[in-house]
């Protein structure tokens, strides 16, 4: 494709395809889902496996900041902050939130954070 017409796809100028084509300059975070269509995967979460990564690609998927997620999963930015660093979900009405968020079985995300907690507590 022409970068005029990548541009016109990301309703940007073609002089910022070149930005982004010489490493000047990345796509904004809301662009990631027309990029992820684009390109056809994810360029940054080629195949995320923790539930941490798994949150990260689904927030990029969607082109949502982490204030958006906890206001759709109605708890506090910080939280999903921390969930996306590793932290345990602890509560199973967030583990059944995060399941609904992610299409999971609710039963995985309870195995893996007990797992985890346990790991971390020496259990």
């Amino acid at each position: 494709m022409k970068q005029t017409e990548v541009a016109e796809l990301f309703n940007v100028t073609h002089f910022t395809v070149g930005n982004w084509e010489n490493g000047h300059s990345e796509p904004k975070f809301c662009q990631t889902p027309i990029l992820i269509k684009f390109l056809g995967y994810d360029p940054v979460n080629l195949n995320p496996k923790s539930i941490a990564e798994l949150l990260f690609a689904k927030r990029r998927e969607l082109g949502w900041s982490q204030r958006v997620v906890a206001r759709n999963l109605g708890v506090d930015p910080c939280t999903v902050k921390d969930w996306e660093g590793g932290g345990t979900i602890m509560k199973n009405d967030h583990r059944r939130l995060v399941a609904s968020f992610l299409g999971m079985n609710e039963d995985i995300i309870d195995k893996t954070m007990r797992k985890q907690w346990n790991e971390r507590h020496g259990k």
